[in-house]
């Protein structure tokens, strides 16, 4: 197969118009449809010609008999990188998705929803958000409450809003003024830390001399361990799935099958999310891009989210592989900058 740097100004003006077309109108392009676009100014013999050299590179392909050609991922992934210009928000979209994440003293999953919600509604496709991962929210207070013998009722409250209760068994039964001594030194020496931080002090606090020590410190610590053992599994807020039954590309009931099995399963999107997590910045999977079978008629463009200068999530939008990628894009990047500014601390 040839590459990519074969192609002139004149193929790459061609590609563009011709994925253009094919993602408003979703019907294969011929020649012919092209010959009339006034801007390209070529013969039908030129585009024919031109046409066969893109597919000879694996950029187009005829999905049938049809003298019509329509863009493969390797084509769409040329087109995303460099013919296509990202322009800002149109301002009455930018009013809208603003009043629509405004804080207005909601808690996290109110706005993780509505964020979820607006990317369907807007561009009529999935709209996905992850949960806030633990491990970059801060300790805000810490309680811990006598329940029954050796049962205790962990309180944490953190700095997004959200109060985990958990119950944990320990060694030897406390008293209520040695639950609350356990608490007043935690909250003392780790409030306004990151839970990965007090995880790893907590270790270092248990691994020093036991002489340093005094046994109130060191049940506090193995309490506070066993309130952070348990990590919450990585979840997300998914809208508008069925939006995606409205796409041709993806009717075929197999398909929409394993696109739904995948989102009820989970592991598969979350492990790609995860991967979204650490890019700089928006990220788009075209197709096989993703690395998984039931994602190859799909995109997923995605963009991470921050709280306190730090990434804690990722939103995005899925739908069909022709979707408006220069509309799809700047609406998710600005949508993440919204969420997060929302979920940061007043």
């Amino acid at each position: 197969m040839r590459n990519n740097q074969d192609l002139n100004e004149r193929s790459l003006h061609l590609l563009k118009a011709l994925v253009e077309r094919y993602i408003q109108e979703g019907q294969p392009v011929g020649s012919r449809v092209l010959s009339k676009d006034s801007e390209l100014k070529l013969s039908p013999a030129t585009i024919r010609n031109v046409m066969a050299d893109l597919e000879d590179l694996g950029l187009i392909h005829s999905p049938h008999t049809s003298a019509g050609r329509v863009p493969t991922v390797r084509g769409y992934r040329l087109f995303v990188d460099s013919l296509i210009t990202v322009k800002p928000l149109e301002s009455q979209l930018l009013e809208y998705l603003s009043e629509g994440l405004e804080h207005e003293d909601e808690d996290s999953a109110a706005l993780l929803e509505k964020a979820s919600k607006l990317l369907s509604d807007v561009t009529h496709m999935a709209g996905i958000v992850t949960l806030p991962r633990r491990e970059v929210v801060s300790l805000r207070h810490i309680e811990f409450l006598p329940l029954s013998k050796t049962r205790v009722l962990v309180i944490l409250v953190t700095n997004d809003q959200q109060v985990h209760n958990k119950i944990i068994n320990t060694d030897k039964e406390f008293s209520a003024a040695e639950l609350q001594q356990a608490s007043n030194y935690l909250n003392s020496i780790y409030s306004g830390r990151s839970i990965s931080e007090v995880r790893q002090a907590l270790l270092k606090e248990l691994e020093q001399d036991q002489k340093r020590v005094n046994q109130g410190m060191i049940d506090a610590v193995n309490m506070a361990q066993l309130a952070f053992d348990h990590k919450p599994q990585e979840d997300y807020v998914l809208s508008g799935q069925t939006n995606l039954m409205g796409f041709s590309e993806l009717s075929n009931m197999e398909r929409l099958k394993q696109l739904f099995d995948a989102f009820n399963q989970k592991r598969s999107i979350i492990h790609l999310l995860d991967k979204c997590q650490h890019a700089d910045g928006v990220q788009i999977f075209i197709g096989e891009e993703a690395g998984y079978q039931a994602f190859e008629p799909c995109s997923l463009v995605t963009s991470p989210y921050m709280v306190n200068k730090e990434v804690v999530g990722v939103l995005g939008v899925i739908g069909p592989t022709r979707m408006a990628y220069e509309k799809v894009i700047p609406f998710v990047d600005m949508t993440a900058k919204l969420l997060g500014a929302a979920l940061n601390p007043k």
